[in-house]
């Protein structure tokens, strides 16, 4: 410890804060939560005392900790609520490089006797012109059931869910409060200086200038397109042409004779390599291991390992539910037969592609399907509205560009595309991959967009040029129109003849669709936002209880499936809907295991 630290061994710093703003017990979002709860008057306010026992270790040690106490003042929670212990961490080092965490966890039992935990947190990260105001006074709330473990929020209940904040008022007698007091129990104005610079010093990596990093190139640690993630099984590619005259791959791993196949459809610019990661447990064997012996993936005209996206095609939405998945099913019939149950799960386009077959009837006999972030109900984050209208039309006429590459940033030479990278990597300060702040401006709105950088292996991240490759413009003037057509997965261009045997809007005979559908979100998603809660919203209207909806806290987009802890956090959910329809008489098998219903 150095000579200043030393100084500052003994000293403790303390301060209080009230925070206020609304829960919601129904709600899945923070957003949500705090309008559901300001409506129905559901107001929570947290009065804690932040203490830092010894100000030279708080400084040196990397989770910059401290305990908190007080109490939780909710009538939705029962009353007043005394926190039993509670846990505060002033902006630790995080997985991303501009972004910093102040991180509260409580520990709390009701009047009544129940035990709750609140976690919160206030995200500070430079992702709109001054908010450094909003980031440091604004937490988001999560409440789980019983003394949860904070650190697998996933695998927790969410009890109530909201935002509360800090107002000017409150904030001017956080610094009246703030104290530093020394191993003599007197005020140090050194230890106030020292804790001072640590926060100002904070806040200046966030919001300070700095120079994008300058890209190495990553070395492969796993061969491009490897099946080495997938053991115990045998792997055989199917190839299969569509009726437009593209071919398509199925590939299949197949371990044992099983009644339930299950077929799993990646986004677009991704493959089928994002469901056989060898760097974690991924879902095609955890499938395998769980008993579902025949599992098959789908590479349709979006995936990475085609060229089809590589120039300025006019491919739709459109084409992949009318072409891509009814003839990847008729391959797999030829192989399984009819009478074997078929069970999908989807994600991102592939989700969105996947429910207009189904609900736009050229794709029957489907068990069940589990759909990721997207379903009938496009929304997208404000930005990424703004680039869904020009970027298409300037890609086209301005800039030249048939498609967009997140492995621009490293390729040889001088190109329009390079150009945009470059300037990619001005914006975004995040991470050390060019490929990441290039997927960021592709899709959604955030640093980064697709996923939480904590989520993912240091090897993915490393990874992801070759996990993601090119898409053309044209399946973004898709998203524009669905999103400007109230949110609804419509036809792109009803006028033309190829696709007359698809429905205008997809949404329109939602009850005479009888697969069972999981929707599945990450509650950090932005991509496409709050999209599958609203779907659920749409299911219940017109069909009661068929479908269902489970949000994952803690997650986004893509680290759904390629996350690091996917398999415990994630993965569970879904193999419990999967066995709720893996047999004839499923509703018997509800019944007997107990299988928990979603939200």
């Amino acid at each position: 410890m150095s000579d200043k630290l030393n100084e500052l061994s003994g000293v403790s710093i303390q301060f209080a804060e009230v925070m206020k703003g609304y829960v919601s017990a129904e709600a899945t979002t923070f957003e949500d939560g705090h309008a559901d709860g300001e409506r129905a008057g559901h107001a929570l306010a947290l009065h804690v005392t932040v203490r830092i026992a010894d100000l030279a270790a708080f400084l040196e040690q990397g989770g910059h900790a401290g305990t908190l106490s007080g109490h939780i003042d909710c009538p939705l929670l029962g009353g007043v609520c005394p926190v039993q212990s509670g846990t505060f961490r002033l902006m630790p080092d995080t997985a991303d490089r501009d972004r910093k965490v102040m991180y509260y966890q409580v520990y709390c039992t009701t009047p009544q006797g129940e035990e709750f935990t609140f976690v919160g947190n206030k995200q500070v990260q430079h992702d709109a012109p001054l908010d450094a105001w909003k980031d440091t006074t604004t937490l988001f709330v999560n409440v789980y059931r019983g003394h949860a473990d904070p650190d697998t929020p996933a695998q927790e209940r969410l009890l109530a869910t909201g935002i509360i904040s800090l107002g000017l008022t409150d904030f001017m007698q956080v610094l009246r409060g703030l104290r530093a007091t020394d191993a003599q129990g007197g005020s140090s104005v050194a230890g106030l200086l020292a804790f001072g610079r640590f926060f100002a010093g904070k806040l200046w990596d966030v919001y300070g200038p700095h120079l994008p990093p300058a890209p190495s190139q990553p070395q492969r640690r796993y061969a491009k397109f490897t099946t080495e993630g997938v053991t115990g099984a045998a792997v055989s590619v199917h190839p299969f042409p569509t009726a437009d005259g593209l071919r398509l791959e199925l590939t299949r791993f197949r371990r044992a004779p099983s009644d339930d196949v299950v077929l799993v459809v990646h986004g677009l610019t991704s493959s089928s390599d994002m469901f056989i990661m060898p760097e974690h447990q991924n879902l095609v064997q955890t499938l395998l291991d769980e008993g579902y012996g025949d599992v098959w993936t789908l590479d349709y005209r979006g995936s990475c390992r085609f060229p089809y996206n590589l120039a300025r095609t006019r491919y739709t939405f459109d084409d992949i539910a009318l072409f891509d998945h009814p003839a990847a099913l008729q391959e797999l019939r030829r192989h399984i037969g009819p009478q074997r149950r078929v069970h999908v799960i989807a994600h991102c386009v592939g989700a969105l592609t996947m429910a207009m077959s189904l609900f736009g009837k050229t794709v029957q006999g489907i068990s069940s399907a589990i759909l990721n972030s997207i379903a009938l109900t496009p929304r997208v984050p404000e930005w990424s509205k703004f680039k869904l209208g020009i970027a298409p039309w300037a890609s086209d006429n301005l800039l030249g560009i048939e498609y967009y590459n997140p492995s621009w940033r490293r390729e040889p030479g001088f190109s329009m595309g390079k150009l945009l990278a470059w300037g990619a990597d001005l914006v975004h300060q995040e991470c050390d991959s060019p490929e990441c702040y290039m997927l960021s401006l592709m899709w959604g709105s955030g640093r980064p967009a697709l996923f939480n950088h904590a989520n993912l292996l240091p090897v993915t991240h490393g990874r992801l040029g070759d996990l993601f490759g090119g898409v053309a413009v044209h399946y973004y003037r898709h998203v524009h129109k669905m999103v400007k057509s109230g949110n609804r997965a419509v036809k792109y261009d009803t006028a033309n003849p190829r696709h007359a045997a698809l429905p205008d809007d997809y949404t329109a005979h939602i009850a005479a669709q009888p697969t069972p559908i999981l929707l599945v979100q990450g509650q950090d998603n932005r991509v496409f936002a709050d999209s599958n809660i609203r779907c659920h919203e749409l299911f219940q209207r017109q069909a009661p209880g068929r479908h269902r909806l489970h949000v994952v806290p803690g997650y986004g987009h893509q680290d759904i499936f390629m996350g690091r802890n996917a398999a415990q956090d994630v993965f569970p959910h879904l193999l419990a809907f999967l066995r709720e329809h893996s047999r004839a008489d499923g509703e018997d098998e509800r019944n007997s295991l107990g299988v928990r219903r979603y939200g």
